[in-house]
């Protein structure tokens, strides 16, 4: 692997040759971030759809699973854990109502209120997907030594904690 004739490394000096009066270093961090971004969406997705998810089905039904048994919320409060707008959640509960997947009932103690619950099958799709999935991070991220893994999420902590 070379670290100095990338695909990025190879725009930023023909920005140099271009523009040397603007800066592209940055350039390195963002345009390496946005391709590995990429590369990474490619190989979570191949897991999503093994088990006939995509990303935004895996996200409800590992949000309903995260809530603990009886694994359901408010379609708002999904929309809250998910951070995406209630109307992209309603989509996805519609693909996820008709694969099976989850319920829209009365909540128990108040029949106006509804809820999205998972069913006995999404609660076993959900569990095989996240543990491949998990597997799966585990391949993809083992590829750093463990040194960088661990200062990588450091510094990925705190530049994301300038903008949540």
């Amino acid at each position: 692997m070379s670290e100095t004739l990338d695909r990025v490394a190879r725009i930023q000096d023909a920005w140099r040759r271009e523009r040397p009066d603007v800066d592209v270093a940055p350039q390195g961090i963002i345009g390496r971030l946005h391709r590995l971004a990429a590369h990474l969406d490619d190989e979570l997705d191949t897991v999503y759809g093994r088990h006939g998810l995509g990303f935004g089905e895996f996200d409800v039904l590992a949000t309903l699973r995260r809530a603990g048994a009886p694994y359901e919320r408010a379609p708002g409060e999904i929309a809250q854990h998910t951070m995406v707008t209630t109307g992209a959640v309603t989509k996805r509960l519609d693909r996820l109502v008709a694969a099976g997947l989850v319920e829209r009932r009365p909540a128990e103690g108040d029949g106006r209120r509804r809820v999205v619950a998972l069913t006995r099958e999404g609660l076993r799709v959900i569990d095989a997907a996240f543990t491949e999935h998990m597997t799966n991070e585990r391949r993809l991220v083992d590829q750093l030594a463990p040194a960088d893994q661990a200062a990588l999420e450091r510094i990925l902590r705190r530049w994301l904690a300038a903008y949540e």
